[in-house]
């Protein structure tokens, strides 16, 4: 990607427990600039090599969702590729999934298991200012951020690092408009709907741990 991606002024999350249609909260901090360019030595792929819009495989334990990142919404697409050049996303849970709605993903606190309670509360500390286009809706595949309730959080800022994606874009037709979606799945729809089939408990967290190996750019 030619634009320097990585110097963002970041707006800090309130606290907040709600996930319904992909709502989540992250622990409120201070106003930070974020300056990765001492963390070059170990990041795992050169952002400025990609497109404008990158194609990345999220490798899961149930198989590979290749998706595509909107040169529309650069704000999204340049924080997905930040948090995957740094392999944030790696040995994250899939903690809130619902079939016949979309799959969820993107909390750290998911690494940690004596931290269950809080799962979909968690992120990398900041959230990214809202790209809501009328042109993307959540069509099948579609890969949108997760984000606060409207009533804290009225900008409808998205999530630092949690997203979702569409399984059946019927019931998710609800939130066009309301999320910002910045991308879609390019392959393995089937395993969207794989991992939207597994069996949940409470809080709609599937029983048996489903994660993310690892989120990697496509350079063929």
């Amino acid at each position: 990607m030619k634009k320097t991606i990585f110097n963002l002024m970041i707006i800090i999350a309130l606290v907040a427990t709600s996930c319904k249609g992909g709502k989540q909260g992250e622990d409120k901090e201070q106003i930070k600039q974020v300056d990765t360019t001492v963390m070059t030595t170990t990041l795992a792929f050169n952002a400025a090599e990609l497109s404008e819009e990158p194609l990345f495989d999220i490798e899961t334990s149930a198989g590979t969702i290749r998706i595509k990142l909107y040169k529309e919404t650069p704000l999204h697409r340049d924080n997905f590729v930040k948090l995957a050049s740094e392999r944030f996303f790696d040995g994250i849970l899939f903690h809130r999934v619902i079939k016949g709605f979309m799959i969820q993903v993107g909390d750290p606190l998911t690494k940690d298991p004596s931290a269950s309670d809080r799962y979909g509360t968690g992120g990398p500390g900041y959230t990214i200012p809202a790209e809501i286009l009328p042109q993307f809706n959540h069509k099948k595949g579609a890969l949108a951020a997760a984000r606060r309730a409207d009533s804290v959080n009225p900008e409808r800022e998205s999530s630092g690092s949690q997203f979702y994606l569409v399984e059946d874009p019927s019931t998710c037709a609800q939130l066009d408009g309301q999320y910002t979606v910045f991308g879609e799945t390019v392959s393995g729809m089937e395993v969207i709907d794989k991992i939207a089939a597994t069996a949940t408990g409470p809080r709609d967290r599937p029983v048996n741990d489903i994660k993310i190996l690892s989120v990697k750019p496509v350079t063929e």
